[in-house]
């Protein structure tokens, strides 16, 4: 039977659980931090290797949450009550920061890029949400309106505008990824702006923005004055 190496059977100096007690867990890497999660190595690996593959498969953090429960299954170590575990973290961290998303003023197209690259950026499917504000451009919420595939995104007026006027919102920003890294707004992408822009205009809800979000960088459109 193959021996799973616990972090105790790793030097003492070395144990992550050791070191966030005494230097505090920003102090420790993202493979360190998964070791604690995990726990256990597999065969000869100890839990730290083990992190150390799964960042390398899921090619960082920020994928390791676009992960479903199978797919990290098939990394070799993995196995469901791991791959479980992982996904609760993974949604925790994601309620974490949607519950301080509300109240953030917005005083430039960064600030609304720097919640969304986290949540788009990373994806492997097109995704898009809207991001509404109050009379004082703070955020009061954010909906995910449509999920397609990596080439298109099917969005409707009214599903956009229903989730703002629930929320009483003076005005919304959209936003939306490009898989493919490309950040270059597409013709449907400006067609959709200045439809939503004139809905927006009828309903007395201003459209602020536009943003294609990548992995670590961003596009607007309204600075680019497409709408």
């Amino acid at each position: 039977m193959s021996k799973y190496i616990t972090i105790k059977d790793m030097p003492l100096e070395e144990r992550p659980r050791e070191k966030l007690v005494k230097y505090g867990s920003e102090k420790l890497s993202n493979a360190e931090l998964l070791a604690l999660i995990l726990r256990t190595g597999f065969q000869n690996k100890t839990a730290l290797d083990l992190a150390n593959n799964l960042l390398i498969a899921c090619e960082g953090i920020n994928c390791l949450a676009e992960y479903s429960v199978e797919e990290l299954q098939g990394i070799k170590g993995i196995g469901v009550a791991k791959a479980t575990q992982l996904k609760a973290v993974a949604e925790l961290s994601k309620r974490l920061v949607n519950s301080k998303v509300n109240l953030i003023k917005v005083t430039s197209p960064h600030d609304v890029a720097d919640i969304l690259i986290p949540k788009l950026g990373y994806s492997h499917q097109e995704k898009f949400l809207v991001v509404v504000l109050d009379t004082k451009n703070q955020i009061i919420g954010l909906k995910e309106i449509s999920k397609g595939s990596l080439n298109s995104s099917i969005v409707h007026p009214r599903e956009v505008f229903r989730y703002a006027i629930k929320k009483s919102s003076a005005s919304i920003i959209l936003a939306h990824n490009h898989p493919s890294g490309d950040l270059t707004p597409s013709l449907e992408d400006i067609n959709l702006s200045k439809r939503l822009c004139e809905v927006g205009k009828i309903v007395g809800i201003d459209v602020l923005d536009h943003l294609i979000i990548g992995k670590n960088e961003y596009t607007s459109l309204k600075s680019k004055k497409l709408f």
